[in-house]
């Protein structure tokens, strides 16, 4: 079940970012593709407002990670993590322990950038979305759903087809 959502301006990529974060849980791993520019990262930023984490959502790209901590306690914690600089692992889930984050995947909802080929390796269900810019600066984002559960949680977020 793979649908595009059209995001025509940096606030729509915000919101849609937002409303994804309304059916995150702790333990969520979400895979966010596309070239440099394509605006990964506001999406990031609103999955950040949506969970309602602490500080400023930014590339983590010479981090490599950040972890943002919720606002209100019993909310999951949100991992940020470039992994451009990372390269092909054997293990991932040890490259992620080695970064020393004192948030585990299994208590935060995990965003990974650059992580095709990595992500993969962390959990078989997760969530893909690919970004793409276009020549006009509009956006789409394609939902790509791995694993039994995510058509059911993101099925709201994909506008429905208007019929002639």
């Amino acid at each position: 079940m793979t649908q595009a959502v059209q995001l025509p301006t940096a606030a729509d990529t915000h919101e849609f970012g937002r409303k994804l974060a309304t059916v995150l849980h702790a333990g969520d791993i979400v895979l966010l593709t596309g070239p440099l520019g394509a605006g990964k990262t506001a999406l990031a930023q609103g999955i950040g407002k949506g969970l309602d984490v602490q500080g400023a959502v930014t590339s983590p790209t010479f981090v490599i990670a950040r972890v943002h901590r919720p606002v209100v306690a019993g909310r999951p914690a949100m991992v940020h993590v470039d992994a451009y600089r990372l390269g092909d692992v054997k293990d991932p889930i040890g490259e992620l322990d080695a970064l020393d984050l004192d948030a585990t995947v299994e208590d935060s909802v995990t965003l990974v950038e650059w992580g095709e080929g990595f992500v993969e390796h962390l959990a078989d269900d997760h969530l893909e979305l690919r970004l793409t810019r276009h020549d006009d600066d509009t956006r789409t984002v394609t939902v790509v759903p791995h694993g039994a559960g995510w058509p059911a949680r993101v099925a709201h977020l994909v506008p429905a087809k208007k019929t002639p």
